[in-house]
């Protein structure tokens, strides 16, 4: 199979203007670039998705690090200011709580979303110089990301009502007192 070579040897002879034995081709299989353009094209969705959902991930890391920033001026202010409206600190606690952990769910549906999206580029082109025939797979990668996406989506507008529910429950507490 390998006619006493090995595949450095084989790709040697390959520059050298012999042909390569008949397993290097298959191993390494050289498409042209008209062969590769179309794939480099059916790529490029993928690619974008990895980049707006990067971008969709720092906006969630940000939220995260201003939820746990809070939460924790709140928390030195329970301990150390034990003449401020403790139950009122509590309360918020336990929304920055819930808000965290909202965060932290769509950070890692988003985090899937690109996984899946970096693997499904590779299949790809994979595919596409292997010549596999597997588009179910491709098709089952393509709906997983998707939905991945969807979820983290919907996480985050939960986290937004959240916060909105947080924001007027203080100017509730503000606009009580002016009255």
């Amino acid at each position: 199979m390998f006619e006493g070579k090995t595949p450095i040897q084989a790709q040697a002879s390959h520059v050298e203007g012999r042909a390569p034995p008949e397993w290097y081709n298959f191993f390494m299989p050289t498409p042209s670039v008209e062969q590769l353009i179309p794939i480099l094209q059916t790529a490029i969705g993928p690619v974008i998705l990895v980049s707006g959902v990067g971008l969709l991930l720092l906006t969630m890391t940000n939220r995260l690090g201003r939820v746990i920033d809070r939460g924790r001026s709140l928390a030195r202010e329970h301990r150390t200011n034990p003449g401020a409206d403790q139950e009122r600190i509590l309360n918020q606690l336990a929304i920055l709580n819930r808000r965290a952990a909202l965060i932290r769910r769509a950070i890692t549906l988003a985090a899937l979303s690109v996984l899946l999206a970096a693997i499904l580029v590779i299949l790809i082109f994979l595919t596409a110089l292997f010549h596999w025939e597997i588009a179910t797979l491709l098709i089952a990668l393509f709906i997983a990301c998707m939905l991945f996406l969807i979820g983290s989506l919907v996480t985050f507008i939960q986290d937004l009502n959240v916060s909105l529910d947080a924001y007027q429950y203080d100017i509730r507490d503000v606009l009580e007192k002016d009255e």
